[in-house]
């Protein structure tokens, strides 16, 4: 009966919402794309890369989830084909998303054959899945809890864990109402194992109404994630700069003002002229790329994607040309670069995958979703470049990562909006105390390490015990 309710309830909110959901799909590829695997249509590719395995689901909803993900994938793996056991050596992970930056990075780092957007949460999407795939374990990174897909793992004896799990303030609160606590109560049961970031979050779960013993504190898995210290992207930026101080503003988000529009004001006022300094501004959401190229036309940049269509193109003709005008195309892709570096204030970062590694190349960071209500996002993949952090006063999703770091006095918290420009100057100014800064960022990256390795541990033994 719950669940029945359940289902009309979100059926309802499609259809009273179907207007707006019509109009952003003709508008954008962004709820377009992957339609038929979203409505339970379990793609054959998958089907065909998974025949003769035994499969473990894993679960991330977007870029930041995905890169913890990523890392607990790769091990997963390893330990599964070092088990020795005949019946989980031939296992294999598959990846679902739910958003389309999420699918994208999925399917450069695992190949289109093991990823897939997650289904609706109806029974006649859900259903396939499990039917098709049959998963000795589901995995959910952070709190992506879906009452349909767990009730149906349930009838099906399916072990679910929530890996990296937290409970932010908004989350707790909002858990904490009614009518929210009973039916949340009901939900976060289902799940056998949570692997909590931290004590407080273990704590806040069971106040919720998870059993406790079915919570383990393994750390933050975002600790672990690390980012190529060398990249084409990086190189790039780092050849534009041509020995000038570089900026990056890395995962900003939309706001009224926008938090583009905050850190363009701050870098024009403070830093352009001053320092003469590179920006390289990375907006969280591909669909907002065009809009923020907008907001840049009274300055002279460049974007990743026409350097990359570029040098995409240099490639392809060396390799088509097997005459001796391989050393010329290649010479002509460096020239197109070069000649463009000179005059260039902004670098729009616009495509996917590449920020976490451009990160390395900065002489100070600033991360997106704090100048705005948004939550923040992931401080430590600067910091594990001995990069100097500037966060603005939002920083719920990260509170435990952002106070182990002020701890340490390594990261910068700007409290009012109209503060960044005169934070930033500072520390490409005072360059010795930017370094110290940024080095026990470093530091605090390096001792919180090995959440992924424990959760791979609990994972492990969860997959070994089966289904009741």
């Amino acid at each position: 009966m719950t669940m029945a309710l359940y289902s009309v309830l979100l059926a309802l909110a499609l259809v009273l919402g179907s207007p707006w959901w019509l109009l952003r799909m003709l508008t954008t590829n962004r709820y377009r794309e992957g339609l038929g695997e979203r409505l339970g249509r379990v793609p054959a590719r998958v089907l065909e890369e998974m025949r003769g395995q035994r499969v473990v689901w894993v679960h991330a909803v977007s870029v930041g989830e995905l890169l913890a993900a990523s890392r607990l994938v790769e091990q997963l793996e390893s330990a599964l084909a070092a088990s020795g056991n005949p019946a989980t050596s031939k296992a294999g992970v598959v990846i679902s998303t739910t958003t389309r930056t999420g699918q994208a990075l999925a399917r450069q780092r695992f190949g289109a054959g093991r990823v897939f957007f997650m289904p609706l949460d109806f029974a006649f999407a859900v259903r396939p899945y499990l039917r098709e795939l049959q998963p000795e374990a589901l995995i959910l990174m952070e709190n992506e809890l879906w009452p349909r897909l767990l009730h149906e793992c349930a009838l099906r004896q399916t072990p679910v864990v929530v890996a990296n799990a937290r409970m932010s303030d908004r989350s707790f609160r909002r858990s904490m109402r009614w009518p929210l606590r009973p039916i949340w109560k009901r939900v976060v049961r289902k799940p056998r194992l949570w692997l909590a970031q931290s004590e407080e979050d273990a704590l806040r779960l069971a106040r919720v109404g998870v059993d406790a013993a079915s919570i383990k504190v393994t750390g933050n898995m975002k600790y672990d994630i690390l980012a190529p210290r060398r990249s084409a992207m990086a190189d790039r930026v780092r050849t534009i700069a041509a020995g000038r101080p570089i900026v990056v503003a890395g995962s900003t988000v939309e706001g009224s003002p926008a938090e583009e529009e905050l850190v363009i004001r701050a870098w024009a006022e403070k830093i352009k002229d001053q320092t003469g300094a590179l920006l390289v501004l990375a907006p969280r959401h591909p669909e907002r790329f065009a809009v923020v190229e907008a907001m840049l036309r009274p300055y002279r940049f460049a974007k990743a994607s026409t350097l990359q269509r570029q040098g995409s193109g240099a490639a392809q003709a060396a390799q088509q040309d097997a005459s001796g005008r391989q050393a010329e195309a290649v010479k002509l892709q460096t020239c197109a670069l070069e000649d463009s570096s000179p005059g260039l204030e902004v670098f729009l970062l616009d495509t996917i995958g590449d920020l976490a590694a451009v990160y390395a190349v900065a002489d100070v960071a600033f991360l997106g979703g704090s100048l705005v209500r948004k939550g923040g996002h992931n401080p430590l993949e600067p910091a594990q470049f001995g990069v100097p952090v500037v966060m603005g006063a939002s920083f719920e999703n990260f509170r435990d990562v952002v106070a182990k770091m002020q701890e340490a006095d390594g990261i910068r918290i700007v409290q009012e909006q109209d503060q960044l420009g005169a934070v930033l100057s500072e520390l490409l100014a005072e360059r010795q105390q930017a370094a110290r800064i940024g080095e026990r960022g470093r530091m605090v990256f390096a001792q919180q390490q090995g959440a992924t390795l424990r959760a791979v541990q609990a994972i492990l033994q969860v997959i070994a015990e089966g289904r009741p």
